[in-house]
């Protein structure tokens, strides 16, 4: 696994939204924007975190945030997501796990006992020239939008 740290610049990136839009990060230039990698559409924790997202999105707004969510499942299961849950942000299918594994959020997992590959649950707080001002590891899917902000306050 790649170990990114705050103070590095984001790694470059590019895929398809849930409309099947080309995007990248130069989308997000001169913005301040999340990354966050969640595991699964349509899971407990992955919707609990989204909908965290999505209830505080105009604190996110006032502060001129953007959001980009990030998992391995296909641009039709993240238009589900999006419809079934109202979420006001963009999400990238990444099913060749490219993203991914540019930064450096695949690995080792273990649950119930059982070791397997997966996403970790990680979030990238960037500045407006795509420098990393926070990383959020295992961020907490109830409270993340605070978790998000309070790494912008700190500016």
């Amino acid at each position: 696994m790649k170990h990114l740290k705050v103070g590095d610049k984001a790694p470059s990136w590019s895929g398809k939204d849930q409309n099947g839009k080309a995007i990248n990060q130069k989308s997000y230039e001169g913005k301040k924007a999340v990354v966050y990698f969640y595991p699964k559409d349509n899971t407990p924790g992955c919707t609990t975190q989204a909908c965290n997202i999505r209830d505080n999105w105009s604190e996110l707004q006032k502060k001129g945030v953007e959001v980009i969510g990030v998992s391995a499942d296909s641009e039709k299961s993240h238009q589900k997501f999006i419809d079934k849950f109202q979420l006001p942000f963009v999400l990238v299918a990444d099913e060749q796990k490219e993203i991914i594994e540019t930064f450096g959020v695949w690995g080792e997992k273990k649950f119930m006992g059982k070791i397997y590959d997966g996403i970790h649950r990680t979030s990238f707080v960037l500045d407006e020239t795509g420098t990393i001002k926070g990383i959020i590891d295992k961020p907490k899917t109830k409270a993340h939008t605070e978790e998000i902000l309070k790494i912008f306050e700190e500016e």
